[in-house]
């Protein structure tokens, strides 16, 4: 078995690859080659009184590897300087983080390899946008505007470029020194002319592909401004307005988000970034956490529908496209993970460990 940590992921995963192995795997979901179940998240109350305990897990199987992957947080829910809520969260203290792959084959159940998530993390999401971008932008796409300028927006930039040719980003975040570290870190890496902007509105105006990449729990952007031709992607639902739907002419997700929930107090959809959640703590304690909200909006097609021809895709240049970066996460881990595992094992990186630590004679 395997231990393969987040160095190693960077120098084994390539966001072409990243790409080319969820396109793989998305297309085999209607035939059974390949599975997922959605993230469910469990709440419990933890040592802070303005923060919460959050276990969360997806899962994912095909061509022969299953994956879990496992997230430990503590979870707050602070507001931004207009008010809005962000999430922020840690393992043990601010600056530290707990997310884990378990990768399992399903040809015998052998335990493979636990694989550091974050790297992996950032990259799957990223790649899940540029395949939204590589069937459904414009061919002659070049210019991004960026709405974020953390780790995940690094991968939908570096996702965009492996599948258009981009000459041009404008990214903005509320935090100067933030989005001027992106432009200055992304123009070299990706030899792209990536300009820091004042305003939201700056950086999507004229854009042919927007892109939000944030911790928002609210719309970072105004239906108004989605021209003509536009693509459209998100990290999260909540950074879409709901009048934007309107201005979509073609809406694409990439798959199942979450478990149908019949809900209760203690089970529900919609709290904070958690598509499902089982949640303990007292009635007061359960105050902590952020206002129930909704995805709302119609059941789009999928990945999927789109790629088989069951859902149209772009027809026309001046048609405003949108992908919705979320679903089959599960699936994301077992074929991204797969894929790194048996690249560690042709390249000879990842620390080994017994495999008999993991097995025993005791039938559970």
């Amino acid at each position: 078995m395997l231990l393969i940590n987040n160095a190693q992921v960077t120098e084994l995963l390539t966001m072409a690859d990243c790409v080319r192995v969820q396109d793989e795997a998305f297309r085999k979901l209607p035939s059974g080659g390949s599975i997922h179940r959605g993230r469910v998240d469990m709440y419990f109350p933890c040592e802070r009184e303005d923060a919460y305990f959050r276990w969360g897990t997806m899962e994912g199987a095909n061509d022969g590897y299953f994956a879990i992957r496992m997230k430990s947080d503590i979870v707050s829910w602070p507001r931004d300087a207009a008010g809005n809520w962000t999430e922020d969260k840690y393992c043990i203290s601010p600056g530290t983080f707990c997310g884990l792959i378990l990768l399992v084959s399903t040809r015998n159940g052998e335990p493979l390899a636990f694989i550091n998530d974050g790297v992996l993390q950032h990259m799957r999401v990223g790649a899940g946008a540029g395949l939204g971008a590589k069937y459904l932008a414009r061919d002659d796409a070049h210019v991004v505007g960026m709405l974020g300028s953390g780790g995940m927006a690094r991968t939908f930039l570096e996702a965009f470029c492996c599948v258009r040719d981009i000459k041009q980003c404008r990214v903005y975040s509320p935090t100067p020194a933030n989005r001027e570290a992106f432009a200055m870190e992304m123009t070299a890496r990706l030899n792209v002319d990536v300009q820091a902007v004042e305003s939201a509105r700056e950086a999507v105006r004229g854009a042919d592909i927007v892109s939000s990449a944030t911790d928002a729990m609210a719309p970072v952007y105004d239906a108004d401004w989605i021209e003509p031709g536009m693509h459209v992607t998100n990290v999260g639902f909540h950074e879409v307005p709901a009048a934007a739907q309107t201005r979509f002419d073609v809406a694409i997700r990439q798959g199942d988000l979450a478990l149908d929930l019949v809900e209760s107090e203690r089970v529900q959809s919609g709290i904070g970034h958690s598509p499902a959640a089982f949640i303990g703590g007292t009635s007061e304690q359960m105050r902590r956490l952020p206002p129930k909200t909704s995805a709302g909006g119609r059941l789009l097609p999928t990945f999927a529908d789109l790629v088989s021809g069951a859902a149209s895709g772009r027809t026309a240049r001046d048609q405003v496209t949108f992908y919705r970066n979320g679903g089959n996460q599960g699936l994301q881990f077992s074929s991204v993970g797969g894929w790194v595992y048996a690249e560690a094992r042709r390249r000879k990186l990842g620390r080994e460990i017994p495999t008999e630590w993991f097995l025993q004679d005791v039938r559970d």
